[in-house]
């Protein structure tokens, strides 16, 4: 399953980071941050809990550039 999400992050570097950090999470299969559209786009593995996976990726950018935000509502 893919899903978009709205984004706030404040440079490009920074997006790269959290796209980095968001591949490694469980249950991610792929993701794609855009700066410039301020979307993430995740596509969750087979059978992943989507909630669950989620709320990691948002501690996993919030590691690596505290000040982002994922909109998951």
């Amino acid at each position: 399953m893919k899903k978009t999400y709205k984004i706030e992050v404040d440079c490009a570097n920074c997006a790269l980071k959290m796209e980095e950090a968001t591949r490694k999470v469980e249950g991610v299969q792929e993701a794609a941050v855009s700066f410039m559209t301020q979307k993430m786009k995740v596509e969750f593995a087979e059978g992943a809990d989507e909630r669950a996976v989620m709320n990691a990726v948002v501690k996993a950018c919030k590691k690596v550039e505290d000040d982002c935000e994922i909109f998951l509502d």
